[in-house]
């Protein structure tokens, strides 16, 4: 199943926080803080979405 617009972006978003953890331009510490924000986000996302759905469905 295709991922939608969101995940896409939170995965490339991951992904980039990986690479510049791998390139040296973060720490652990702050790779870590980062990637705690990038899942906050994406809960945010998550529950943003179904209640915006839900309000579509049952106006």
């Amino acid at each position: 199943m295709l991922k939608s617009y969101k995940e896409l972006n939170v995965c490339e978003l991951e992904t980039q926080t990986m690479i510049s953890g791998d390139l040296g331009y973060m720490d652990k510490k702050g790779l870590q803080e980062l990637r705690e924000e990038i899942g906050d986000v994406e809960r945010m996302l998550k529950a943003m979405i179904k209640s915006l759905e839900n309000k579509h469905l049952n106006p």
